[in-house]
């Protein structure tokens, strides 16, 4: 959302730091940006850190043509989330479409087969508009900044909403679905300013960031009324719940970790910058906060209470005109190397790069590089984790599956190809460490019940939710239907598939 540009432009370009705005709401068309160089303090309140001593060695820096443009009439794209799904790519980002009601900033959303597109809506359809203002609401003119998650099938979009262009309007807002394409609004915003300060950045809250991780939501936000925000108004803050809509025991971050604190608490800020993304990095055991900077997207890290830094920052080259979204997993971690899970983690954005007609941001591209020489395996707590859907050749000429933390052993490869995200010819030894927590062999009995999809029993007398149904087929195994009431009887296993 851009209306921020046009008021405090002349301000920013008066100062002799290249840190710029942040997306605002408005229909204007002036030029948005995110912050500027890297090596730049705009103020706010630091915790002490220890020193990021660990150099991270980096490769494979690539890029692609224009992913996403919207559809006719569309004149600025940006602000994108982007989540690796189901062996697909989906996106939700900022356009506004002049046939979608109120006129407005819109969230639009497209699907590709892979993160360099192009994005498109369901079908090769025009990506449609899934979101715009609701008039009446804290949100009624404008919808932007989308951040999207899903947790236990329910998606959750995070995204930046306002009334109307007046100062301070902008407030952070909650949909869900189960489909990520048609959304129901929670009432009101979850997250506000918190009128700590006021500056000439008139811009508020917004441009979310979320992730779920340990059972915990977190959310990543701008807030340039914030009192650990810069002079002018950067600065990322962090919340965290147990509950998605952030209604109950709130913790904030502050100087020494995470506190029970309201969610209007914003003592501590993460990053100077505008219109970041944050993703939890597995193999590094480590968050990790994309933001603009003069030669492209830095990526910084933090430890798991954000009080240490434990890798020096790196960064991302390349074009760009407005904030990056990273390329995630459902629930905002970092996508696993299919080759190299252990040793390699992919760092891939998407950003809009041109200031097109409108005067405004556009032209989505991607951009990566590798992370590499990382010992992401190091132990097998670690190894489960990072490996989590991934099939192997077992030592009893059957094949592994990493699933929640535990290993399934399957009797046919073909059935194991179905069930993983990646398939690796060659075992990763850490895990003859781990006990076989259950095997699925050939025939075994597959049961559906209404609404509940297709389960199977395997030896350890637990119900497995599979997908897709097409598995039960491969391993032999005939699909018997049962109630409701049978289904829930068996001790639950974690879900088998992608």
């Amino acid at each position: 959302m851009r209306g921020f540009h046009r008021r405090l432009g002349a301000v920013l370009l008066a100062a002799t730091l290249s840190a710029a705005g942040l997306a605002g709401c408005t229909n204007g068309t002036s030029q948005t940006r995110a912050e500027g160089t890297a090596d730049v303090s705009l103020g706010g309140t630091k915790a002490p850190a220890i020193p990021a001593d660990v150099t991270l060695h980096t490769s494979g820096s690539r890029e692609s043509g224009v992913v996403a443009a919207g559809g006719p009439g569309a004149p600025y794209n940006y602000g994108p989330t982007v989540m690796l799904d189901g062996g697909g790519a989906r996106m939700w980002w900022c356009s506004q479409y002049p046939t979608a009601p109120p006129p407005g900033d819109d969230i639009l959303y497209g699907e590709a087969p892979t993160p360099d597109g192009p994005f498109t809506g369901p079908g090769g359809a025009v990506p449609p508009a899934v979101l715009s203002g609701d008039p009446g609401q804290f949100d009624g003119a404008h919808t932007c900044d989308p951040s999207v998650i899903r947790v236990n099938g329910i998606y959750y979009m995070y995204y930046t909403g306002a009334a109307g262009d007046h100062a301070l309007g902008n407030a952070i807002g909650l949909a869900t679905r189960i489909d990520g394409i048609t959304w129901t609004r929670a009432n009101g915003p979850i997250v506000s300013p918190s009128h700590d300060v006021h500056r000439d950045n008139l811009y508020g809250a917004g441009q979310p960031s979320a992730v779920y991780r340990d059972g915990w939501f977190y959310l990543m936000f701008t807030d340039t009324t914030g009192r650990a925000a810069g002079w002018n108004g950067a600065g990322q803050f962090l919340l965290r719940a147990r509950d998605p809509a952030f209604t109950a025991n709130v913790e904030a971050l502050g100087d020494n970790g995470f506190q029970a604190a309201p969610n209007s608490a914003r003592t501590r800020s993460v990053v100077d910058a505008f219109s970041a993304d944050l993703m939890w990095v597995d193999a590094l055991d480590a968050f990790a906060i994309a933001h603009e900077t003069q030669d492209g997207t830095t990526i910084t890290f933090a430890g798991a209470d954000f009080t240490a830094s434990p890798y020096r920052p790196v960064v991302i080259p390349g074009a760009w005109q407005e904030g990056p979204g990273l390329l995630r997993q459902p629930d905002g971690h970092a996508p696993v190397s299919a080759t190299d899970p252990c040793g390699t983690v992919p760092l891939d954005v998407v950003r809009a790069t041109t200031i097109g007609q409108a005067g405004a941001p556009t032209d989505l591209r991607r951009f990566g590089i590798d992370v590499t020489g990382v010992n992401g395996c190091a132990d097998t707590a670690h190894a489960l984790t990072v490996l989590d859907g991934f099939a192997m050749p077992s030592p009893a000429r059957t094949m592994d599956l990493v699933v929640a933390g535990h290993i399934v052993r399957v009797d046919r490869r073909s059935v194991a190809e179905q069930l993983a995200r990646h398939v690796l010819d060659s075992r990763m030894e850490i895990l003859d460490r781990v006990p076989v927590a259950a095997r699925l062999v050939a025939g075994a009995r597959a049961i559906t019940a209404p609404g509940l999809g297709l389960g199977l029993l395997l030896d350890d007398g637990k119900l497995w939710p599979a997908h897709p149904d097409s598995v039960a087929e491969v391993n032999g195994s005939r699909i018997e239907t049962v109630t409701p009431a049978e289904w829930r009887s068996y001790p639950e296993g974690a879900g088998l598939g992608r």
